[in-house]
């Protein structure tokens, strides 16, 4: 399924103004993206016309995870992949793919990701998540390795945890019917499992180590960075003005309903995330500095020079 950004929306006398004198290197390009919260900036930055204002017309291109939309652009279908961190240091440790992070979406704030349950469940606190089945997207991935870290931070064993892997929005159901125990789950599915489910928090992601997590994010192979630097800094300062307007909730809502696929009631309660454009290496570097604590990656992995070039 594929939908064209950056072609719609009115433009401004501001906005009109930046536009690209026509020399970008790649005027159009396709980035593989989710149905998820975390993308309002660039769904932002698609109606109100800012990719257009920069002279860039962005191509989504639907994808099922953050590991198909990182196999993608791998691939070649696509040129700018998002999905949580986790799956780009893991390639690059695995010398899959020379990945660049080209820019930041969002980060864990307070109460937008969390270990959830149902009244009916046996597990009640954190303590009662060792042994029990959680349901996660897929192992190794935020998801699964968030959850083992805010365990950890409060004495848990997760050695005995069975795992289990479902999509995002079949968690709700599987927590009403007894498949899983608890479950990682994530805005707007937070929101939605409360909702249908009566699914009520057992700890917040948001905590200890895990505070303030950089979660998910864009990146491209190392060749298209270098070639095509002016395209890449369009793409940039289309998403950090996106990132500015993102503090009106008021432009947010209709966004989740219509990209999300959740409903108005949904998104009126939906804890959003922290959102972010520009990537920090110091700030980057708790992602494989996690993977390392938690055995998935065997040597230190530096996030500094994975960094693409950032606009000004």
């Amino acid at each position: 399924m594929l939908t064209t950004l950056g072609g719609c929306g009115l433009l401004g006398a501001t906005e009109a103004s930046s536009f690209s004198d026509g020399t970008l290197e790649k005027p159009r390009i396709k980035v593989a993206l989710l149905p998820a919260s975390d993308l309002v900036p660039l769904r932002l930055a698609q109606e109100t016309g800012l990719f257009r204002a920069e002279g860039l017309e962005v191509e989504a291109v639907e994808a099922a995870s953050g590991q198909a939309s990182m196999t993608q652009m791998i691939g070649g279908d696509v040129d700018i992949a998002f999905s949580s961190y986790m799956p780009f240091f893991i390639a690059q440790s695995k010398h899959v793919a020379d990945i660049r992070v080209v820019a930041d979406s969002s980060s864990a704030s307070p109460k937008s990701n969390a270990v959830v349950t149902v009244p009916a469940s046996p597990v009640k606190t954190i303590q009662d998540l060792a042994g029990k089945r959680i349901a996660i997207t897929d192992m190794n991935t935020a998801s699964h390795l968030l959850t083992m870290s805010v365990m950890a931070d409060h004495g848990v064993d997760t050695s005995g945890v069975q795992w289990v892997t479902l999509p995002f929005p079949n968690i709700a159901k599987a927590l009403a019917n007894g498949q899983v125990d608890a479950a990682f789950l994530t805005e707007p599915f937070l929101t939605q499992a409360a909702l249908v489910a009566g699914a009520v928090p057992v700890v917040d992601i948001s905590t200890g180590a895990t505070q303030d997590f950089p979660l998910t994010g864009f990146a491209a192979l190392g060749r298209f960075v270098t070639e095509n630097p002016k395209t890449l800094a369009a793409f940039q300062r289309a998403l950090s003005k996106a990132v500015r307007d993102s503090a009106d909730r008021s432009k947010v809502e209709p966004l989740l309903v219509r990209h999300a696929k959740i409903d108005p009631e949904t998104a009126a309660l939906t804890n959003l995330p922290t959102y972010g454009a520009r990537v920090d290496a110091r700030r980057l570097q708790r992602v494989p500095d996690l993977l390392l604590r938690t055995g998935v990656l065997k040597t230190a992995l530096e996030a500094g020079p994975m960094l693409a070039p950032q606009a000004g």
